[in-house]
């Protein structure tokens, strides 16, 4: 009996996969909205801004060639390797609270990383190309395979240029980790915080770090859902 003859025409138990991955995102996204909502409203002791206090971090760490910029919109923060360049969100550029300093010191710890020649950075910026024809190639190519009679051979290819970002989101995981680390070290090692201030931006950074995981559970998933559709369609 066909797959869809068994399931009934329009239903594929594997979209419970894209479900999970999807209520994981919804959740890792309102934890992260409300933690970082919530420190934002405490203004650090200190009184720096973001700006000012990734500028401070980059020079106690030695780094002086690392330009701060300021970039639009919420949470947006990002470094960019290629061009030596770190970028800070309106809601932290200027804003002098805990949830603020903390990620602008995150973004100094993928900054100190790139200056220590961090291995999975090396490798996350390597794989940068491959991950873009992955998550914009993949799905077409599989869908292409489909329309065409159910070419095994573009199905595959699909699937395992799919693969290539859903490596992208792995490894990920441990540079955004060892950046939100390096970050909590440095402000407490160089005094621009004190405990229960660097608890916050613990914190802080804990919520956001879990979008990472959400978004590789879910490419996981996703990926999963692709292999387990090929493989019944091929034994069809």
């Amino acid at each position: 009996m066909g797959y869809y003859g068994y399931y009934g025409y329009y239903f594929d138990p594997t979209y419970f996969l894209v479900l999970i991955g999807a209520v994981l995102c919804i959740f890792a996204q309102m934890r992260v909205s409300s933690t970082y909502n919530k420190y934002a409203k405490v203004p650090s002791r200190t009184g720096m801004t973001g700006a000012q206090a990734a500028q401070k971090i980059l020079s106690l760490s030695g780094i002086y060639d690392v330009r701060i910029e300021h970039v639009r919109g919420s949470l947006t923060d990002h470094y960019d390797p290629s061009n030596k360049v770190l970028r800070l969100s309106d809601s932290v550029y200027g804003s002098t609270s805990i949830a603020a300093i903390g990620v602008a010191a995150h973004e100094c710890g993928h900054a100190v990383q790139h200056d220590q020649e961090y291995s999975p950075l090396k490798i996350r910026s390597a794989l940068v190309p491959a991950a873009n024809i992955g998550s914009k190639a993949g799905i077409p190519l599989i869908i292409l395979g489909a329309f065409l009679g159910m070419n095994q051979v573009l199905i595959q290819i699909g699937i395992w240029v799919f693969a290539l970002a859903v490596l992208f989101q792995i490894v990920t995981l441990p540079v955004e980790f060892n950046a939100s680390g390096r970050a909590l070290a440095m402000l407490g090692d160089y005094g621009m915080m004190e405990r229960d201030e660097v608890s916050g931006c613990r914190k802080v950074l804990k919520a956001a770090a879990l979008t990472y995981v959400a978004a590789a559970a879910s490419a996981i998933l996703q990926l999963l859902r692709l292999v387990l559709l090929f493989g019944r369609r091929d034994n069809d």
